[in-house]
């Protein structure tokens, strides 16, 4: 019976400890992905509700820095730099901390994204951008905090931060035209090596057509820069594709040749892998 009671015991004990109450949260998260042009733009943040309160001048005093939200840091990623009034903000995670004023706000992007609310102490160098802006009265009433990106172009876009009858408008500049023309250029100039291996390892690996796999591997190895020793890996993937299509002794020769090259690099597992497939091609 004792033991009985020890057991149900056990059981009770170990499901009020894996129970888990569930309540609203009074600020709940919210994330907001956005592509402004070709750059991603990500923010995290709590969001507080008024709920009756008088919010900037009271809640939020004036003068004094604030969280731009609850619990933890509000945050901002931007996957390309990006320019915020003449400053570029390097491609990264910031969090977002203001100075709301009667007839201006300071905004700042901190490196520092792990605080619970404003940092316990204040680091300048951790200071990534600084922007001034003017608040903007409005006309109805925003009961939850709301940072949101609109003002999208191609080019631009605006971080908004909004609260009771105010919001601050924050410009950023994206790198489009730069981001797209490198992309044209590097689709124009055509595939590279690397592109080429690939296609060729891919129809190697899944049994596809070995006359277009080493059609390719020739162009890769191929496009080795003049001066440069084609890489023993590319020359690898050429023999188990010539061996593929039963030229074995073209197979032995590009093998011996990624032989060399492996053990000139002191990469012993291609040193082993070629003399183990030149020794079984050998075979009769």
């Amino acid at each position: 019976m004792k033991k009985i009671i020890f057991v149900l015991t056990s059981i009770i004990a170990t499901y009020v400890l894996n129970a888990q109450v569930k309540t609203p949260q009074s600020s709940p998260n919210s994330t907001l992905s956005q592509v402004v042009g070709l750059t991603d733009v990500m923010i995290n943040y709590s969001r507080p509700s008024a709920k009756g309160r008088t919010i900037f001048g009271d809640l939020v005093p004036f003068g004094k820095l604030w969280r731009t939200g609850a619990n933890a840091n509000s945050t901002v990623s931007f996957s390309e730099d990006v320019l915020i009034n003449g400053a570029t903000l390097k491609k990264g995670k910031y969090a977002i901390f203001t100075t709301p004023k009667a007839d201006m706000w300071e905004v700042v992007f901190y490196t520092d994204t792990d605080n619970w609310g404003t940092p316990e102490e204040w680091n300048a160098n951790k200071v990534a951008v600084v922007t001034n802006v003017d608040p903007i009265g409005l006309g109805n009433n925003v009961e939850t905090l709301t940072i949101s990106i609109n003002n999208i172009t191609n080019d631009s876009a605006t971080l908004d931060i909004s609260w009771e009858k105010t919001m601050v408008s924050v410009k950023f500049i994206v790198p489009t035209q730069k981001a797209a023309m490198a992309s044209i250029e590097k689709t124009l100039a055509g595939p590279t090596a690397g592109d080429y291996f690939s296609s060729a390892q891919y129809l190697l690996q899944s049994n596809g057509d070995m006359n277009k796999a080493l059609e390719y591997i020739n162009k890769a190895t191929a496009m080795t820069k003049p001066g440069a020793e084609v890489p023993f890996w590319y020359l690898r993937q050429k023999s188990l594709i010539q061996a593929k299509l039963n030229d074995k002794s073209g197979a032995i020769a590009t093998a011996k040749l990624s032989l060399a090259a492996a053990e000139k690099a002191k990469n012993d597992d291609y040193v082993k892998m070629n003399n183990d497939s030149i020794k079984e091609w050998s075979k009769k």
